[in-house]
């Protein structure tokens, strides 16, 4: 990248950029701690101390092939929390997990992460064999007052693994004969819910919004989560006013949607004729016995709205943190309820743990049968066919390929401040969940289950692999700027998106792909599109077919595609640097020049207003868009206060200014054609205010494709 690109990238990251949307919260006035809660995580050994394990001597047994899988997305890629060479196998497929080194491992990992993420608790649930083999709290739910993490009380907010219930209680549908996987979604719905056509001809049906290709665009700042739960809203009302456009045709590609997800729990919600909380209740929560499982939100009851969770189980909700400043500040409650199907539950690890030993024997568990074969069978039947290490969707159920060539199913959570993860292994009859109340434990919560099945079941791999110097050769199909195809498609969010959505591939002289902040080699030859992680074992697939135009990572919540020059931030950047430098010197040009510089014709003189006025709204839309980037830091200011003031205001002062640059634009032969030599602007003025217009018009179309020049979209 040469220093000029270098040079526009720094620009619009002092200007524009902000940090990723869904990593933080909102934080509250940082509040001291009382003497006796400590401000950093406290070592589980410090906590319960206790002798060392005696371990038993593992048999000999030829090592198996290890891989190791850190977290599957690419733009939001963390560092490796686990060592580069992993042990040898301990067990065999079959062999179970030994609870007298496994919760020392277990241990191990949790203390290691609290303390180098500032974690302030983590809870973890381990099945297998139809036992629960760990459950463990570690750290704290509250800090003020004090209360520890208890795996059987402690309420952790599940985020995206709420889905799950959702898809459970579908397929039950599916097998009572009530729904039909191939049948339009609009069956199901009121016709106030009903997906529009808006120029496609394909309907959208029911097994698209399980495998995320419905086509729609993502929008979700300002309404997926509120922190005042006056702004609530019924999941029918939420559906109605928050309906986004369709993208793109249905099954043409997998792009994540919460909304899809919350359009499936309403025709459930509608088919069964219950409310949907009330509807998991009845169908899986009773019935297997999850007293500390519920979509509800704590929170006052309120006409028009499902009732709030008990009080007993709002007593165990843990809090939810952000380190700041050297110390845990608490957030607000995340308000969830209007999109429930899609994220609102909470749970604790016990509660988990009987869940995933449900969903381990094929829906039932005791004397409760929760869903029959046919719904077994689809939660590990994949519904797309993907690249090989590309998930393919389980009917909902995320797909992972999980070291020593296990499969796995399940899946992750998110919320502001919780990051959770639920991986289930049959051919091991093992489950794990793992959830962490602090926004920096995503990387612990993704990569504990794959380090626990390295640890007892993978052989022995070393890292970083080797790169392929063939790469070098093969570099045009890979190098570019790639943005999600389910990001916003217009407005001041598209905008946002493209900012901070993006990612940039580019072939290094050692053979490897550096993408998304971590290095990758070829899968085979180097150009055919399949590249491993060289610290683990997640996946990408390019289309090598379209060029290298596309590629999906693991997790194939995404398809990603190749940006042009004009859809890049380094070419946003470049132009905003240099209309704010002609801004600049068109206002210190009403300073410095001199008298006989102000010789002008009426339209010169006119022109010359406009330019000036001009140079004020682009210096304007600048500064307040600095000002809002100021304001990022926590994730919520973006979430909760969108679309702020001060982003709303630039983008009114750019598109003012756009619409003048097309006046000047007009203006311009008139500018050039003058009056006599003597009453007119020197040819280097007019020289100045072409390159002007020239700058202005282009930072104008760009911001115009980008979606930045729509104040009324926020």
């Amino acid at each position: 990248m040469s220093r000029l690109a270098k040079t526009a990238v720094a620009v619009l990251a002092a200007l524009f950029v902000c940090p990723p949307l869904l990593s933080a919260q909102e934080a509250t006035a940082p509040a001291a701690a009382p003497p006796a809660v400590p401000s950093a995580p406290i070592p589980y050994t410090q906590l319960r101390p206790k002798p060392a394990p005696v371990r038993r001597a593992a048999p000999a047994r030829p090592a198996a092939t290890k891989v190791q899988a850190p977290a599957p997305v690419v733009p939001t890629v963390v560092g490796a929390l686990l060592p580069t060479t992993a042990q040898g196998a301990r067990l065999t497929v079959g062999e179970a997990l030994p609870p007298g080194e496994l919760e020392p491992f277990v241990d191990g990992l949790v203390r290691d992460a609290m303390a180098a993420d500032h974690i302030a608790g983590v809870t973890v649930a381990v099945v297998q064999n139809g036992q629960v083999v760990m459950k463990k709290g570690y750290g704290f739910a509250s800090l003020s007052p004090a209360r520890r993490v208890d795996p059987d009380r402690t309420l952790f907010r599940l985020g995206s693994i709420s889905k799950t219930f959702t898809w459970i209680a579908l397929m039950k549908e599916v097998e009572a004969g009530r729904m039909r996987l191939e049948a339009p979604i609009n069956l199901y719905l009121p016709e106030r819910l009903q997906v529009r056509d808006q120029g496609f001809t394909q309907p959208v049906r029911v097994r698209h919004l399980m495998d995320h290709s419905a086509g729609f665009e993502t929008r979700q700042l300002g309404h997926l989560m509120e922190r005042r739960y006056e702004r609530e809203r019924p999941l029918q009302q939420y559906l109605r006013q928050e309906r986004p456009r369709r993208a793109r045709a249905p099954r043409e590609a997998s792009t994540y949607s919460n909304y899809g997800v919350a359009l499936a729990g309403a025709a459930v919600s509608y088919v069964a004729d219950k409310p949907f909380e009330r509807l998991v209740e009845d169908e899986i929560f009773v019935p297997l016995g999850l007293s500390r499982t519920t979509f509800r939100e704590a929170r006052p009851v309120r006409q028009g709205l499902p009732g709030p969770m008990s009080a007993a189980q709002a007593a165990g909700l843990s809090d939810g943190y952000r380190w700041v400043g050297g110390h845990f500040e608490a957030r607000p409650f995340e308000y969830m309820g209007h999109i429930a199907p899609a994220g609102s539950a909470s749970s604790t690890a016990g509660d988990m743990s009987r869940y995933m030993l449900m969903l381990l024997n094929n829906g039932t568990l005791e004397n409760a049968t929760v869903f029959g074969p046919v719904a077994a069978r689809a939660f590990r039947t994949p519904l797309r066919r993907t690249a090989p290490g590309i998930n393919g969707w389980a009917h909902g159920f995320v797909v992972y390929d999980l070291p020593g060539g296990v499969r796995g199913y399940g899946h992750d959570g998110e919320t502001l401040s919780f990051r959770t993860r639920m991986v289930l292994a049959p051919a091991l009859g093992l489950g794990v969940f793992i959830a962490a109340n602090t926004e920096t434990g995503a990387r612990l919560t993704q990569q504990a289950p794959e380090a626990l099945i390295r640890h007892f079941y993978a052989g022995e791999q070393s890292f970083p692999r080797a790169g392929d110097p063939a790469l070098v050769q093969s570099a045009n199909l890979y190098d570019g700027y790639y943005l999600p195809a389910g990001r916003a498609r217009g407005g001041l969010e598209a905008f946002v998106d493209m900012l901070r959505g993006g990612v940039s591939s580019e072939v290094t002289p050692a053979g490897r792909l550096l993408l998304g902040g971590r290095e990758w080699t070829p899968d085979g030859d180097a150009r055919q599109g399949r590249f491993i992680d060289a610290m683990g074992n997640q996946r990408l697939a390019f289309n090598v077919e379209s060029g290298g135009r596309t590629f999906q990572d693991s997790s194939g919540g995404d398809l990603f595609e190749r940006a042009g020059f004009w859809r890049r931030p380094p070419t946003l950047a470049l132009l905003a640097g240099l209309t704010a430098l002609a801004a600049l010197a068109t206002l210190g040009g009403v300073v410095t020049r001199d008298r006989r510089e102000f010789r002008q014709t009426s339209i010169q003189s006119r022109i010359a207003l406009l330019q000036n006025t001009q140079a004020a709204l682009w210096l304007a839309a600048i500064a307040l868009f600095v000002a809002w980037a100021a304001k990022t830091g926590d994730a919520a200011e973006v979430m909760y206060g969108w679309p702020h003031p001060f982003l709303v205001v630039a983008s009114a002062c750019e598109l003012v200014a756009a619409a003048l640059t097309l006046a000047t634009v007009v203006a311009l032969p008139a500018v050039w054609r003058g009056g006599r030599r003597v009453d007119s602007w020197t040819p280097l003025r007019k020289a100045g205010f072409t390159l002007t217009v020239v700058i202005y018009a282009a930072f104008s179309a760009v911001l115009w494709t980008w979606g930045a020049l729509s104040p009324w979209s926020g």
